[in-house]
């Protein structure tokens, strides 16, 4: 296992280095003059036009920025905005929030959404199953943005049950309503995902042979069935967590979550390439380790799995 790990992390080395070069790339290559849009309506000096380009490197050639960019990312810099804050504060600041955002809708999709997909994938073609279905059918067809909005007014403003915006420092009581708007397309989802890996892991041949020996349905159900079920719901769980991370812009927006993925878009919209490079090489990590730590759940989930030397 020790062996996998160290493969597996030389393996996330070339993918950071390529991802981060074609985001740097892509950011840069955006047309415009950042520097300039600082200023707005204003024509300020060239000397000071030119002081700041030097100051962010923008004079160099696109290589020679990359490894710049790089080289400060290995040391754990990773530089200073345009309005002259270091990215590494902003990203102290904002992400804490979004994760535990993403956590908590997380949790509210492993809960609610294996649950509900377990018990009906048991009861196949029961009034329960349609039901699931039919809930999940319509939560999917529905934009974030309606599901966001609606919620925010029926459970916030006329019942008053939640905040209808996250106050300052962004407190759990505070989340957990843009927690369950988020969580709910992915839920959503959860719930037909294991419907059907319970369906079909429940017709197959050890789980019959497993009955025919006379074990109590109380073990077959959680030991042969949910746990032999349970590995594309994870897959799908590890890439939905990046997904959060990186996806909260609507939600974070209409209920003003101080999170990465509102800063994101303020920073995209003011060209500020190193913000917006630093952050989604952070998001590039996360994704790596999730990954990482994925693959070695599935040894734990299905005995038969076996990393090859």
């Amino acid at each position: 296992m020790a062996g996998y790990i160290v493969r597996r992390l030389l393996q996330a080395i070339p993918v950071l280095l390529g991802t981060t070069f074609l985001i740097y790339f892509m950011v840069f290559a955006m047309p415009g003059d950042p520097i300039v849009a600082l200023f707005g309506d204003k024509t300020p000096p060239p000397q000071v036009l030119e002081a700041l380009r030097e100051k962010y490197h923008l004079d160099q050639p696109f290589i020679v920025q990359y490894l710049l960019f790089l080289g400060g990312i290995f040391r754990g810099d990773f530089g200073t905005s345009f309005s002259g804050e270091p990215v590494s504060d902003i990203l102290a600041r904002t992400f804490p929030v979004t994760i535990q955002l993403a956590i908590m809708a997380v949790l509210i999709e492993m809960v609610v959404g294996i649950s509900v997909g377990l018990v009906s994938g048991l009861r196949k073609g029961g009034i329960f199953d349609a039901s699931a279905l039919v809930v999940s059918l319509i939560l999917i067809s529905l934009p974030i943005f309606v599901i966001a909005f609606v919620a925010q007014y029926v459970f916030a403003i006329q019942l008053g049950w939640f905040s209808p915006t996250v106050s300052s420092g962004a407190p759990i009581q505070d989340l957990i309503l843009p927690a369950i708007v988020l969580a709910t397309i992915s839920l959503a989802q959860i719930v037909r995902l294991t419907r059907a890996s319970v369906i079909d892991t429940g017709g197959q041949d050890f789980v019959r042979t497993a009955a025919s020996k006379g074990l109590a349905r109380g073990r077959i159900v959680p030991v042969h069935i949910l746990r032999n079920s349970l590995i594309p719901v994870v897959t799908y769980l590890a890439v939905d967590f990046g997904v959060l991370m990186v996806g909260a812009t609507v939600t974070e927006g209409i209920f003003n979550v101080p999170g990465v993925g509102r800063t994101l878009y303020q920073a995209i919209i003011r060209g500020e390439g190193p913000t917006v490079v630093s952050f989604v090489t952070v998001m590039v990590l996360i994704y790596l380790v999730v990954n990482l730590l994925v693959d070695l759940l599935y040894a734990v989930l299905d005995p038969r799995i076996r990393y090859a030397k």
